[in-house]
């Protein structure tokens, strides 16, 4: 997922957080000089990020089809390298 772009249509959404997520949201974007909405929204972004990339993972895991690696012999390995 990339970063959304200036020209990108926008939607609003509304969500309710508590008083204590919405008191540090404040404190952290007083802090970055940015807006609520943009930590809010770059938050968001990279919270989708990391779920694509678990997402990946998890099917991985669940593939089988996908060897399963012993960790010694990788660990052995890795070791024997110069």
């Amino acid at each position: 997922m990339q970063s959304t772009d200036i020209t990108e249509a926008k939607t609003q959404i509304t969500a309710r957080l508590p008083n204590t997520v919405v008191s540090a949201l404040d404190a952290a974007a007083r802090r970055l000089r940015r807006s609520r909405a943009e930590v809010v929204r770059r938050a968001v972004e990279r919270y989708l990020e990391d779920f694509d990339d678990l997402s990946v993972a998890v099917d991985r895991l669940r593939d089988p089809s996908d060897p399963v690696l012993d960790w010694d012999q990788v660990r052995r390995d890795l070791l024997d390298t110069d």
